[in-house]
């Protein structure tokens, strides 16, 4: 049984008021809760590790939920995660986890999921991290998502972990084969003491692929930020890497974008950009009454967000 407490965090991650749409599956504190299939779309847990198997069909249309809660202190979970996308399949995957640590312990969650998008099909994926609880022990995150897109097949992938966890290493690795698409967002906000990691390589392999990769951050307190997008084309691809990030109060934000190119005809660009937040914002949000702190989070959600 889902607690209020469990509904709760499910809203924060996945925007959910009741039960999930479509085909799902609810891990919470190292166990399946829920899970449903549905014609289309199949969930299994594994028989060798912690984990589930996701198949959808071939052309199916619809959305999949697999979230996971944490609500012990010093839970310590790991899971692995298969997910196909059937051939001409269009499909939403809402994936991320929620912790809420009431204790002096280490919550930590390790998600791995390795997903095939197969030709033609396409996926939007939805992985939002959040982290809650009076307690003194840490929450910590740290997921890995490897994705490969075949022929003319697309990917959106929007990653987000806004306050509340206190570590994160974060791992995202493609492969984007002959004439498919990656579009990848990550929006991360940082504060007080927090530490986070972000590391994604991302392969061109076939003629014609594509791929963006657009960042955004925030970092305040004395929070520690590292970013190492790395975006490498072996065939004839385009490709295109930006990273800005808003930097505050006593932090620390490294931006590393690498472009590599194997091939004469590949095309690739990166940038990347820290600054503080502009005072002429604050002086026009100010004048039209908001607090410097109101002002403040007015820019820094328009920024996530933009």
């Amino acid at each position: 049984m889902l607690t209020a407490l469990d509904r709760k965090i499910l809203q924060e991650i996945a925007d959910l008021h009741g039960e999930p749409p479509g085909a799902y599956n609810i891990r919470k504190d190292g166990a399946g809760v829920e899970r449903r299939s549905l014609p289309g779309v199949k969930i299994e847990p594994k028989t060798d590790k912690a984990g589930i198997d996701v198949l959808v069909a071939p052309g199916h249309e619809g959305t999949v939920h697999i979230p996971v809660l944490l609500t012990d202190t010093e839970q310590k979970d790991v899971v692995y995660n298969t997910i196909e996308i059937g051939a001409g399949a269009d499909i939403l995957l809402v994936a991320g986890c929620g912790i809420h640590n009431p204790g002096s312990g280490e919550a930590r969650h390790d998600g791995i999921h390795h997903v095939v998008v197969k030709k033609g099909g396409r996926l939007r994926y939805v992985e939002k991290h959040y982290g809650e609880g009076a307690g003194t022990g840490k929450k910590v995150l740290n997921p890995k998502t490897v994705l490969v897109l075949e022929e003319g097949a697309y990917a959106e992938l929007d990653l987000v972990q806004i306050r509340g966890v206190d570590d994160t290493v974060r791992l995202t690795e493609a492969t984007v084969e002959k004439g498919a698409q990656l579009l990848m967002y990550e929006r991360l906000l940082t504060g007080a003491d927090q530490s986070a990691e972000s590391e994604m390589e991302v392969k061109l392999t076939g003629d014609g692929s594509s791929a963006r990769i657009i960042s955004r951050s925030v970092a305040q307190g004395t929070s520690r930020q590292i970013f190492r997008p790395r975006l490498i084309a072996y065939q004839h691809g385009k490709g295109h890497v930006e990273c800005d990030s808003i930097i505050m109060d006593s932090s620390v934000v490294r931006s590393i974008p690498e472009i590599w190119a194997e091939n004469a005809d590949a095309e690739l660009v990166h940038e990347a950009a820290i600054g503080k937040i502009a005072g002429e914002q604050l002086i026009k949000l100010m004048a039209l009454g908001l607090t410097r702190e109101e002002a403040e989070e007015a820019i820094i959600s328009g920024f996530l967000h933009g």
